[in-house]
C-alpha cells in the first residue's frame, strides 16, 4: 500500500501578510507598506542568511577557505 500525504494549507508567513494586509486596508493599522509585508521579506532574508552560512560553512570544511 501506498499512501500518500498531502499537506495543504497556510503557512505562519502567509496568514501573517494576509492578516497584516487586511488589516492596514481596513485602517487598523497605519503601518508603513514595508512593514505590512515585512513578513515575507524578513523570511526570505533568513533562508538567505541560512544558505549563505551553509556555502560558507561548506568552503571552511573543504579548506578552500
Amino acid at each position: 500500500m501506498d499512501k500518500k500525504t498531502k499537506k495543504s494549507g497556510m503557512g505562519i508567513v502567509s496568514v501573517l501578510t494576509i492578516a497584516f494586509i487586511i488589516l492596514k486596508l481596513s485602517g487598523l493599522i497605519e503601518w508603513s507598506w514595508i512593514w505590512v509585508l515585512s513578513p515575507l521579506w524578513i523570511s526570505v532574508l533568513i533562508v538567505a542568511i541560512a544558505f549563505a552560512i551553509i556555502l560558507i560553512a561548506g568552503k571552511i570544511k573543504k579548506g578552500k577557505w
